[in-house]
């Protein structure tokens, strides 16, 4: 047997010559969904268990980074906790996108909150904020409108384990839309030309876009699409290959009502939006203040946002990065949304955001540990954090969602 097949049928390494066991008690749960564990004098991640469960556990160790790095996986469950439910995908463990399919989906929400929890009580400033409870997803599955493949052995679509870094040939994701998994049984097989792929579609439309573009004469299915579009919050978007849109749009849909219904909103405001990416925030809540100005890096999403506007007429969109260009803005801000990437805001953000004082901060994020970061500047600044809500935007998985609401 040649080693790309031992390989390809061995994402969890079973077949390695030596193998490394430890019977751990697992601690608290950590940023990335894993458990705190103690092997001998170190401090290690295990993937797979719920806090205060015994395990027998593999340990699998590697560079990453330049690092020598230990994590472990769940191979025996010896004390199992209450809310251990049994996942239903069979490709759970062997591939690791879903962390957290084997806990019940109310103990899920209860986890992420003790993320943030965690999270804020690094800072003096957030040690005492009310955290609401996470608002549940209506789907717990089939909920992703985005699918980001990766492609081996003569064209089989699946995902890399992230522990053991072997891949997974994948027929069927359950967090994926309907229409992602009708395509990758289209295309299973057929994609040796390219090492990765990527599918979205339009939970609300027909349409889906599919990169790259594909050339096997046995494909029956368009491919190389350009963009896609989606109805959102009333409005229709066009969302470009290079554009960034959310994953779960009931949820996202939710998040507008939310900073909606928040702001309390007379209909004279001047609202800024920074990385305002298509427009969701900027274009759904324009009916309710008075005017908005967006500001994007990427010119993609600022086309994508101009075809949504349609006969709204007190939007402007500023191309270029929020550090650099919120210093340009000459009206008084009223309300600031803030949802940048997961790496949080640039330091010349947060310091152009405390030179202009607007009234209100709207932070969205989704990586709790930068929006800590980020809060606690602004609140050692003067800023009081009003309401923190956390929405589930990716059920089976340790990522959360998060609206704080900010005045002076």
């Amino acid at each position: 047997m040649g080693i790309n097949k031992i390989i390809m049928n061995d994402t969890l390494r079973q077949n390695d010559s030596e193998k490394e066991y430890a019977i751990l008690r697992l601690g608290r749960i950590t940023r990335l969904g894993d458990c705190e564990a103690v092997l001998g004098k170190e401090n290690i991640r295990i993937f797979g268990g719920i806090p205060g469960e015994l395990v027998k556990a593999r340990i699998y160790r590697y560079r990453k980074n330049k690092e020598n790095v230990i994590s472990g996986i769940v191979d025996q469950i010896i004390e199992p906790s209450p809310y251990r439910i049994v996942a239903e995908c069979i490709y759970f463990g062997s591939c690791s996108g879903c962390q957290w399919q084997y806990i019940d989906y109310r103990y899920q929400l209860e986890l992420k909150k003790q993320i943030i929890l965690d999270a804020f009580q690094t800072y003096e400033f957030l040690k005492n904020t009310n955290i609401n409870n996470v608002i549940a997803s209506k789907k717990e599955f089939n909920y992703r409108n985005h699918a980001r493949f990766s492609v081996r052995f003569e064209g089989q679509i699946g995902f890399s384990n992230r522990i053991t870094r072997r891949f997974i040939k994948v027929d069927e994701c359950l967090i994926m839309d309907d229409k992602i998994n009708k395509t990758v049984s289209l295309l299973q097989n057929k994609v040796s030309e390219t090492t990765s792929m990527s599918v979205r579609v339009g939970v609300n439309t027909d349409n889906i876009l599919i990169q790259p573009k594909l050339t096997n004469s046995n494909i029956v299915i368009d491919t190389g699409q350009k963009f896609y579009t989606e109805k959102f919050y009333g409005k229709e978007f066009r969302i470009a290959s290079p554009s960034f849109f959310q994953v779960n749009i009931a949820q996202a849909e939710k998040m507008v009502e939310i900073i909606k219904s928040s702001l309390n909103l007379s209909g004279s405001e001047t609202l800024v939006d920074a990385y305002s990416g298509v427009g969701t925030f900027a274009i759904s809540l324009a009916s309710s203040v008075g005017k908005v100005i967006a500001i994007e890096e990427s010119a993609s999403a600022i086309n994508d946002a101009e075809f949504a506007i349609g006969d709204i007429d007190n939007i402007e969109f500023i191309l270029g990065k929020t550090e650099n260009m919120l210093s340009s803005i000459s009206d008084d801000i009223d309300i600031l949304i803030l949802d940048p990437s997961r790496k949080g805001c640039h330091p010349d953000t947060i310091e152009v955001v405390l030179e202009k004082s607007p009234k209100k901060i709207v932070y969205v994020s989704c990586d709790p540990v930068t929006l800590a970061r980020d809060l606690n500047m602004l609140l050692s600044e003067g800023y009081s954090i009003t309401y923190v809500q956390p929405l589930d935007m990716f059920p089976q998985t340790y990522h959360v969602e998060v609206i704080v609401i900010m005045d002076r």
